[in-house]
């Protein structure tokens, strides 16, 4: 019989089918042939760099700030821009709706100077340029009160501007916390009001007792399949220090996230070859604005990675109603990703 699951975190149900189908799906691919033509004419490439907007933030050896040369990775504005970092929000009511000015920040993070390149194939010093980079932009755009969230998230499937191939994330700063966001912010809050316990540090426990959906654990991580994912094969990255803001990682827990993050997404670029994925931080929100609402969220929530390959589609079933089909359980699928060598 199939089985239905409840996330505890979104209190959201998600149906396991009974036979498991570990690896059929349909994989979009993309052409070597188109990448090396892009090559070509990318501006996010070393040497280009006048090609586009002045860089915010780059690292380089030194793992100081520099300048235009010499950077391993760069931060620039991104210029297909959802939001304007100029103005004022502007909040209004017309008639009995709401509404107010875009404001926000849009950031590309060059993640190495070479095209065609992922940082996880050049090794733990790029990673951790890359991630020491996440660090600095969480830290740098939470002193704009305006701002109420900062997403930082990699999709290797979005295009932009001919760029594709070249590895970068994105960050972008809305003036609201995000439905999907919220919806997990006050489960957790909702769970440690009934536990007086976070519910990641809970789900840490359960996994490497239980270990069926556990890929990977390293000195200061576990790479787990949550229990009631939304898509097969969605793994993620969580801490075991229990920390609500990533930006209070410390160097040498971004040492450790370096192997285990480059290590799981080889792991799952492998077992899915061409496929695309996404991932994203998921970090507390800005607390400066409203101090009174997230007085324990320093104690109820936890930050961690998100991955998700992108190997199946959604239905529209799916969409609307929120409740997802998975044709490979969990953990079929932590089992699979970890054996891939």
């Amino acid at each position: 019989m199939n089985e239905l699951r409840k996330d505890p975190l979104l209190n959201r149900w998600v149906a396991v089918m009974k036979d498991s189908k570990p690896l059929d799906y349909y994989l979009s691919t993309v052409s070597n042939k188109g990448k090396a033509k892009r090559e070509n004419s990318c501006a996010l490439c070393a040497g280009r760099e006048k090609e586009t907007p002045q860089a915010i933030f780059t690292l380089g050896n030194g793992e100081t700030p520099l300048g235009q040369i010499g950077w391993k990775t760069r931060v620039i504005p991104w210029l297909n821009y959802v939001f304007q970092i100029e103005g004022d929000l502007g909040r209004r009511a017309v008639g009995m709706y709401d509404r107010m000015n875009s404001v926000g920040a849009n950031e590309i993070i060059i993640e190495s100077p070479k095209h065609n390149e992922y940082p996880e194939d050049m090794g733990l010093q790029q990673m951790r340029y890359v991630l020491k980079t996440y660090r600095h932009r969480l830290v740098d755009l939470e002193k704009d009160h305006r701002l109420r969230y900062t997403f930082i998230c990699k999709d290797t499937s979005v295009a932009s501007q001919g760029t594709e191939a070249h590895a970068h994330s994105k960050v972008l700063c809305p003036p609201v916390i995000p439905k999907g966001i919220k919806d997990e912010l006050d489960g957790a809050k909702e769970f440690f009001y009934y536990k007086e316990r976070c519910i990641f540090c809970d789900m840490i426990t359960e996994e490497l007792n239980l270990g069926r959906r556990v890929i990977l654990e390293s000195r200061d991580f576990v790479a787990f399949v949550p229990y009631a994912p939304k898509t097969p094969f969605e793994c993620w990255i969580v801490p075991k220090r229990h920390e609500c803001v990533y930006q209070n990682i410390s160097d040498y827990e971004i040492e450790d996230l370096a192997m285990t993050l480059g290590t799981v997404l080889r792991k799952i670029r492998k077992a899915f070859v061409n496929a695309p994925y996404y991932y994203v931080i998921h970090s507390a929100p800005n607390r400066i604005p409203r101090k009174d609402y997230w007085h324990t969220i320093g104690e109820d929530y936890h930050w961690h990675i998100e991955i998700v390959p992108k190997i199946k589609e959604p239905t529209g079933f799916e969409i609307e109603s929120d409740f997802y089909v998975l044709h490979t359980s969990p953990e079929d699928a932590a089992k699979i990703i970890q054996e891939v060598r």
